[in-house]
């Protein structure tokens, strides 16, 4: 293993836990994972060899398709020298013709961790209750844990610190806002969801989010006004107005989240300093223009790359 990713995983003692929210894991766990991946990164980028999950398999569930998550899993769990395992939503139907009791169980004799993209945060919870092995939540309705920390991970890349940065986002309170408020909270971001008030985050996690901020003078606030918000930002954030499952609202939400796009004249107003980014896939006129997905001030496809180095820290700390 080399030396730098080796030292910064002897500091972490996550062998065995499961990766459900960032909310789980204290501040010093989470700047460590990150370390963790920065030098992952590294080591990838001179080509030398950091197989130290020679042997071991990894299931990925997906009951939601996904390009992104897919490829940077698969990817990175063959990097790392373990076995990924591919199973979609007609190869394994989680609740129906098997509980997920008895799924956890009998994976858990085949696999040395599931990676899971699903609906339900309870099925990602049930799983890791049940099983005997590390489960690592690749999406759920209300988290996205891994996007967070590779999005952690970017802003230290590209703004050069995580204390202190002013984090805007923007758009639909979603999965996403849920993750980057409690990443925000544990590395010391000020961060501002900016939402209509009819889709507004969920106040449960974002109240804990508030509450984990008080430990590192960080700050997460909800707001509507959009031109205030992003005044003195350091990263413009945002996503899809319509998730997956939400498909038969998208006129209504357009509509409602109009004035919430991501535009070159919002970007202006925050300076000329600003960095934006975006999980995609991207809808082009909708949440965010092409101008500004393709400007000098976009970070969003070092982003995309990040998902691959902040998983393999993840699944290296928790499988190792």
């Amino acid at each position: 293993m080399p030396e730098n990713a080796k030292r910064h995983l002897s500091e972490l003692d996550l062998t065995g836990r499961s990766f459900l929210t960032i909310h789980d894991f204290s501040p010093a766990e989470v700047v460590t994972l990150l370390d963790l991946a920065a030098a992952l990164k590294d080591v990838q980028r001179r080509r030398e060899p950091h197989a130290f999950l020679s042997g071991r398999a990894v299931a990925m569930i997906f009951m939601k398709t996904s390009t992104r998550t897919r490829m940077s899993f698969e990817v990175g769990i063959e990097q790392l020298g373990a076995q990924p395992m591919f199973l979609n939503a007609n190869d394994i139907q989680l609740r129906v013709g098997e509980t997920i009791k008895d799924t956890a169980n009998v994976m858990s004799r085949y696999v040395d961790c599931i990676m899971i993209r699903t609906f339900a945060q309870k099925d990602v919870e049930d799983l890791a209750e049940y099983g005997q092995i590390p489960v690592v939540n690749g999406l759920t309705d209300d988290h996205h844990p891994c996007q967070g920390m590779a999005d952690a991970l970017t802003i230290r890349e590209h703004v050069g610190r995580l204390d202190g940065v002013k984090l805007v986002y923007i758009g639909d309170g979603n999965n996403v806002t849920h993750s980057l408020a409690e990443v925000g909270a544990k590395t010391g971001m000020h961060v501002v969801c900016c939402t209509p008030a009819g889709y507004r985050p969920n106040m449960e996690i974002i109240a804990r989010a508030q509450e984990d901020a008080k430990a590192t003078g960080a700050t997460v606030e909800l707001t509507d006004d959009v031109r205030a918000a992003v005044e003195g930002a350091d990263v413009i954030y945002t996503d899809t107005f319509t998730s997956m499952g939400q498909e038969a609202e998208h006129d209504v939400r357009l509509a409602a989240l109009h004035d919430y796009q991501v535009n070159m004249d919002l970007v202006k107003l925050a300076g000329p300093q600003v960095k934006v980014m975006h999980c995609l896939p991207a809808h082009w006129g909708e949440e965010i223009t092409e101008e500004v997905l393709y400007s000098p001030h976009s970070v969003v496809f070092d982003q995309a790359e990040n998902r691959l180095h902040a998983q393999k820290a993840i699944l290296a700390a928790v499988i190792a």
